[in-house]
């Protein structure tokens, strides 16, 4: 009861958003208390996640183009290059046609983290923070968290051992977690609110050796679970990219706090 009428809650005011023409729908998140696989010296006993929605899948090709169309400052060739790269949306056909590179059910790549921003602030979104999506992505189709299974870290890890040269698939093929939020794990990197946060600051991952901040593999020195490397790998690939980067499989969604 107290779960549904928090999901209740949280979808009213995402009612205009729940099903639009860009197809964007919600998942509501009731929180709880979680315990990140990241070390923070000021939560070693872990925190509580306050109650948000999560976007069930990336944002595709198809939302992206119309968001560029909405708002034309972030096409490709217009946007500044201090907030996108050159390579910004280079598998599009055009500015505003996606061609055969960037099929319209696909998650949107080559997308900075400023235009991401933009994006989710468009439809009065954000993204979600690092903890938000770890919370989420360390579910399974039954468990809230998974992480302690060492058949669901195989899992991810398979997921992350798959060759990126190949196309992607469309969002929303996965199986939904027990939030009903898919693709989460073997889709797309994700960018999240505080990427930039994570294991940029060198005081944060040296642990008293100049040396090791360095390099990605550091960061375990950071991690209450040393075990979950796929958390690791999510974080030195976030902790590599600045702002105005975008790579082939960095993608994204949005996020909305609970009203």
């Amino acid at each position: 009861m107290r779960r549904t009428l928090l999901a209740l809650l949280i979808a009213i005011p995402l009612a205009g958003l729940a099903v639009g023409a860009t197809g964007i729908r919600y998942a509501a998140i009731a929180g709880g208390p979680f315990r990140s696989a990241l070390k923070y010296e000021d939560e070693s006993k872990g925190t509580r996640v306050k109650p948000f929605a999560l976007m069930r899948t990336p944002v595709s090709n198809a939302q992206f183009l119309a968001f560029v169309k909405r708002d034309p400052q972030w096409l490709r060739g217009r946007v500044s290059p201090v907030f996108a790269e050159q390579r910004y949306l280079s598998h599009w056909a055009s500015p505003t046609e996606l061609g055969d590179a960037a099929r319209p059910d696909q998650p949107v790549t080559w997308v900075s983290w400023f235009a991401a921003s933009a994006y989710c602030e468009s439809i009065d979104a954000r993204l979600p923070t690092w903890q938000e999506w770890e919370y989420v992505a360390a579910s399974d189709e039954t468990r809230r968290d998974a992480r302690s299974d060492p058949a669901w870290r195989e899992r991810i890890l398979a997921w992350y051992s798959r060759p990126s040269s190949s196309a992607l698939p469309r969002v929303g093929l996965q199986a939904p977690d027990m939030y009903g939020v898919q693709d989460m794990h073997g889709l797309v990197w994700e960018w999240t609110e505080d990427y930039s946060a994570l294991l940029v600051d060198g005081d944060n991952r040296k642990q008293g050796d100049a040396d090791t901040a360095k390099f990605c593999g550091a960061g375990a020195l950071s991690m209450n679970d040393r075990e979950n490397y796929a958390v690791l790998m999510r974080v030195a690939m976030l902790s590599s990219l600045s702002g105005a980067d975008a790579t082939a499989n960095m993608g994204f969604r949005c996020a909305r706090s609970a009203k």
